[in-house]
């Protein structure tokens, strides 16, 4: 063939591969994958490991300890935060991991008959394991364990409370976790101390102080 009819063999090749790739529909990337926990928005950016996640109770609220779950004999608290590291946090679905670091209630108030005030509620045997799933189910295990001083008119009394798990709920919407009526069984103290005690409380916002300006924290 003479030169010119293999280079007008190649233009014709080449017209042809070009009016098949303008025709052709533009490729489209797939969607990145979001991590359990974000931050800023849902599906936003990933809550690095090692960040602390911290939260108080949602404006208005209270934690109680209530002798029933449908009463309101018991210790309330005006006051309470966590702060939470996290372990690990995968792709969504699944189920991140955090070490609760530490919990605290304050300004509380009781109406338990013989008792006049509390002296302290506390939070031992920290850190707890921490798990949250991508369904906003959150989970605390470990040697759960309250210890509440009250005063009597008699001195001080000591009610120690233990528990194996906690659950609670993540909701996005309010960037909150919600702990109701959670069991904690009676350890040790005197008659005044109730058998079971009910936790309660709200917590939010739920944010991560590590990143500036500690942007609110979302489950994927």
């Amino acid at each position: 063939m003479p030169r010119y009819g293999r280079i007008g063999a190649s233009l014709a090749a080449a017209a042809l591969l070009a009016s098949s790739l303008i025709g052709a529909a533009p490729a489209t990337a797939a969607p990145l994958a979001s991590s359990v926990l974000t931050y800023g928005s849902i599906g936003g950016s990933a809550v690095s490991v090692g960040d602390v996640i911290q939260a108080s109770l949602a404006s208005g609220t209270s934690a109680t300890f209530y002798s029933s779950t449908s009463g309101s004999t018991g210790v309330k608290c005006a006051a309470s935060s966590f702060s939470a590291k996290v372990l690990t946090n995968p792709t969504a679905p699944g189920t991140a991991t955090e070490s609760l670091t530490a919990q605290s209630f304050t300004s509380c108030t009781t109406n338990v008959f013989g008792t006049t005030g509390v002296q302290s509620v506390t939070v031992n045997n920290l850190p707890y394991a921490t798990s949250v799933t991508s369904a906003g189910v959150l989970t605390i295990t470990g040697s759960i364990q309250s210890t509440v001083v009250l005063n009597t008119l008699l001195g001080p009394t000591t009610c120690v409370y233990k528990a194996t798990s906690l659950t609670g709920a993540a909701t996005n919407g309010t960037n909150s976790i919600t702990f109701t009526n959670q069991v904690l069984t009676k350890s040790s103290g005197p008659i005044t101390c109730f058998s079971t005690a009910y936790f309660s409380a709200r917590y939010s916002p739920v944010k991560d102080i590590t990143k500036s300006g500690s942007p609110a924290v979302y489950v994927n």
